[in-house]
């Protein structure tokens, strides 16, 4: 909505258009009275940080992508190396779950093993000559069981060692497997969010423009979400103007128009992007033939970006539509 003053300013241009359109009867098309209104983007970042440098000032023209501010980051740095760690620390410890016992704890196994094997053949030939003496008659039956029951320890103990050491070359469990692997999921993720709020320290112009005006100074401690630079992009300059209610009937989204104003040189065409739907100004009660006239429009133009920086937010300019 207009302020009053432009708003009275608008009515009485349209109705003084509307009524020399009446009393004249030449083909000309009809100029009306406008200003130049741009669209602002902020760019601002979602932590807060003092402002150490400042790349750009008022009034520069800024190319996409180009660095506009810097702030402190030495906390978002600390962050990004320990997630970098731990992420480091869960891959360690995933692979060690996927390779089972180290070689030397293998080897004092596969040592044991090798010792009870040879006190079960020792076993065995003791076992040999008992049962031999004990056929002759040389010993009692009493020392042969004893012989028999070394011999099945020794072999037991045989059997617990192989199966021991074939247990200690396999990995992990498949569940715990699975948990290092969601552990080491998660450390990637906490290193992407902690590098994005890394780069959230540097703000970028995600459109090039003409920087309106930078809102902190260095040294300046930036709060969370506040903006710092403010931007205007060509696309986002766009020309507002009034046209009596007989004239908004007939116009179109993509109509053509030319503007014209001081200092701009040659017309620069646009085209209407946006047809209020209300008026701004509703006489009481009743329309009759001589208040309708007083019912004025809005309309916006946006013209070519190439043009668009020739115009100035806050500039009159006159719209003739063709």
């Amino acid at each position: 909505m207009l302020k009053l003053g432009h708003f009275a300013a608008a009515i009485a241009t349209a109705v003084g258009v509307a009524a020399s359109l009446a009393g004249c009867s030449s083909d000309k098309p009809a100029g009306y009275q406008g200003y130049v209104e741009g669209e602002y983007a902020y760019v601002a970042s979602p932590s807060a940080g003092r402002l150490t440098r400042l790349f750009v000032q008022r009034g520069q023209c800024v190319e996409p992508d180009a660095q506009l501010y810097e702030l402190d980051s030495e906390l978002e740095a600390a962050a990004v190396q320990q997630a970098q760690e731990q992420l480091a620390a869960a891959q360690a410890q995933l692979a060690d779950l996927g390779t089972g016992k180290r070689n030397p704890e293998l080897a004092v196994v596969e040592a044991q093993l090798a010792q009870a094997r040879a006190a079960e053949e020792q076993a065995t030939r003791q076992l040999q000559r008992d049962e031999a003496q004990l056929a002759a008659g040389g010993i009692a039956r009493a020392q042969v069981d004893d012989s028999r029951a070394n011999h099945a320890i020794k072999s037991d103990r045989v059997r617990e060692l192989s199966e021991q050491l074939q247990v200690s070359r396999l990995p992990a469990r498949s569940d715990q497997i699975r948990a290092q692997s969601a552990q080491v999921a998660a450390a990637r993720a906490a290193v992407r969010q902690s590098t994005w709020r890394l780069g959230q320290t540097r703000g970028t112009a995600t459109l090039g423009g003409l920087v309106s005006d930078t809102l902190y100074r260095e040294g300046e401690w930036v709060p969370a979400g506040s903006p710092v630079i403010r931007l205007l992009p060509p696309k986002n300059v766009k020309v507002r103007f009034f046209v009596p209610e007989s004239v908004a009937g007939r116009l179109r989204t993509g109509t053509a128009v030319t503007l014209q104003c001081d200092g701009c040189g040659a017309p620069i065409a646009a085209q209407v992007s946006y047809i209020a739907d209300q008026p701004e100004y509703t006489p009481p009660i009743i329309y009759s033939n001589e208040t309708r006239a007083k019912l004025v429009y809005m309309v916006e133009a946006r013209p070519a970006i190439a043009d668009a920086m020739r115009l100035r937010p806050g500039q009159p300019v006159s719209v003739a539509l063709q």
